[in-house]
């Protein structure tokens, strides 16, 4: 039975993988997360009906550890943002709070010397098969009014087993983020870390932006200066002609002159 793990992508607001924060899981889409919380109504359901208010202890003690297996379920995953060594820690809990309860179900079977299902028995594969496909409490609370209490310590028994092994395949993707994404600190500093190098990259792009401007503002300068030299050059020959062929005309209507007279 394959899990579900979607979580919020670990993505700054720029599509980045920068951001410091861990991923959010979405625990009330995990199956092992839906179990716990049927494990815990049904335990309830199971102490309400089997075990007495006030003269059976372990009432509480069941009760408390269904509650603990779901509670640290969702404060792990919640605090596995900012923190994945208290997530592991919270996620472990979970599991000692769900081997607790587990006990305390077996010890239910044993003292009143009832039946444990196994393996070949029917009414085994028949519940290994229900609790493996279903998850959710709609699933089983109108059962939890017509099973026998040898029936209800059963399928609880089977939910642990099945809670129990999500949680150390998820454990494992969990170690396995940890050793390629690192934690808040080793997120923190690359984090920075990156934005510092582009930061630079950055500064030395327009550095060499500016230096290529400059360049091409000298050679524009220099451009200029061969134009304005060669403009003064051909304004000088202009007049120059324009002087001589001033002169050339004054001379020719002098001679004009001198030969009317």
């Amino acid at each position: 039975m394959t899990d579900i793990t979607n979580n919020t992508d670990n993505k700054d607001a720029k599509g980045n993988n920068q951001s410091i924060f861990g991923k959010q899981y979405k625990w009330d889409e995990l199956y092992f997360y839906q179990k716990s919380d049927v494990i815990y109504q049904l335990s309830f359901a199971f102490c309400n009906r089997f075990i007495h208010l006030y003269k059976d202890r372990t009432r509480d003690q069941i009760i408390q550890a269904a509650r603990s297996c779901k509670q640290n379920i969702v404060e792990g995953l919640a605090d596995g943002v900012t923190s994945t060594e208290m997530q592991l820690k919270l996620l472990n809990v979970a599991r000692a709070s769900l081997k607790e309860l587990r006990e305390d179900f077996e010890d239910y079977l044993k003292s009143r010397h009832l039946q444990m299902y196994m393996p070949g028995d029917s009414r085994y594969n028949v519940m290994v098969d229900y609790c493996r496909w279903h998850n959710k409490l709609i699933d089983y609370e109108p059962y939890f009014l017509q099973w026998t209490d040898e029936q209800m310590c059963n399928y609880a028994l089977t939910l642990c087993h099945f809670i129990d092994k999500m949680m150390m395949s998820f454990l494992k993707t969990l170690e396995r983020e940890f050793i390629t994404e690192g934690g808040i600190k080793e997120r923190m500093h690359k984090a920075r870390t990156g934005y510092r190098q582009k930061q630079d990259e950055k500064l030395k792009q327009l550095e060499a932006e500016c230096s290529r401007l400059e360049q091409a503002l000298k050679e524009a300068r220099t451009e200029a200066e061969k134009w304005k030299t060669a403009y003064n050059d051909l304004k000088q020959r202009a007049l120059k002609a324009y002087y001589s062929q001033q002169e050339e005309i004054k001379r020719l209507k002098e001679k004009l002159g001198e030969g009317e007279g």
